[in-house]
């Protein structure tokens, strides 16, 4: 049984589309798309992956980018890096290779504002549109279908792929010209670190004090306090419990994005850069694939 939520679609137009990455985020998307009645064909490094999704959602799938853009009108693709999306865009079989003029290309990795502008300029050479789309909601809002997905490109090729977003997200927002989706997903990443930390430092200290944190938290959840990690996130720190949820290696790779972002337009990032430092630890700890609010684990009395 599939693990994607119900969710009502808009009325759009029926678009051939391929989506490219089929991790614990691109394989949901991708079924809403199918589910939206989109004509979906999918590429995925591990072939029996892809022949999963269409086992289960039907469509098609490729053996290499470059065959599932061929006719696509918009190509989607959720990678890990980037390399990861030079290789599936601009690469021998990259999808650039087959797309058609005005065709659009719609990135959702959470990859460096650099990579943006230089895949935005390439795919105009060729007369193909470009956004950059890095989301934020994690597995879980992927299948549920309420992303939030911040977008850097033009409006004209927002205007076209915002209807089919939508098939997925809650909220799709334009921020500004190529590279700004990557740019707003860097503030997003600086605010999490920030509040896990601050999360972290007060659970561990309840604890300390001796009192019963899943009545402090119930507490200060109505208060000024109120966040969605302390909501989602609170019950599951106090429990040690960290076996789910967004990587520490993933958080990492995004703080190095940022930090190098910060490097190139002198933005001062202490805290961010010390809770990068304190995500090092939890990987010294054999927590490189726990939640990011494992960062409690290396403040809890041994």
């Amino acid at each position: 049984m599939s693990s994607i939520a119900v969710k009502q679609y808009l009325d759009v137009e029926s678009r051939n589309v391929a989506f490219l990455g089929l991790g614990v985020m691109g394989y949901p998307m991708a079924g809403h798309l199918a589910r939206a009645g989109h004509r979906v064909t999918v590429y995925n490094r591990t072939q029996a992956k892809a022949q999963q999704w269409v086992d289960e959602f039907g469509g098609s799938r490729a053996a290499t980018p470059r065959e599932a853009a061929q006719k696509a009108q918009i190509v989607l693709c959720c990678v890990g890096n980037d390399d990861d999306l030079r290789a599936v865009t601009s690469g021998p079989d990259g999808a650039l290779q087959a797309m058609a003029p005005a065709s659009l290309f719609v990135d959702h990795t959470t990859a460096s504002a650099k990579v943006a502008r230089e895949l935005h300029e390439t795919a105009g050479q060729r007369g193909i549109d470009f956004i950059d789309a890095p989301v934020s909601g994690g597995q879980g809002g992927a299948q549920n279908g309420i992303l939030t997905i911040m977008c850097g490109g033009t409006q004209q090729a927002f205007g076209q792929a915002e209807p089919v977003l939508r098939s997925y997200a809650q909220a799709v927002t334009l921020l500004g010209g190529p590279g700004s989706g990557q740019l707003c997903k860097m503030v997003n990443q600086i605010c999490v670190a920030g509040l896990v930390q601050g999360l972290a430092e007060a659970i561990a200290f309840g604890q300390s004090a001796g009192l019963d944190m899943n009545e402090a938290v119930k507490v200060i959840s109505k208060g000024a306090a109120q966040s969605w990690q302390l909501e989602n996130r609170g019950a599951s720190m106090i429990e040690g419990r960290f076996d789910f949820g967004f990587a520490v290696d993933w958080m990492r790779k995004d703080l190095k994005l940022v930090l190098d972002e910060a490097g190139r337009n002198g933005a001062r990032l202490p805290v961010t850069a010390l809770v990068d430092q304190f995500y090092g630890d939890v990987q010294q700890m054999g927590g490189n694939r726990w939640d990011t609010s494992s960062l409690i684990a290396r403040l809890r009395k041994s």
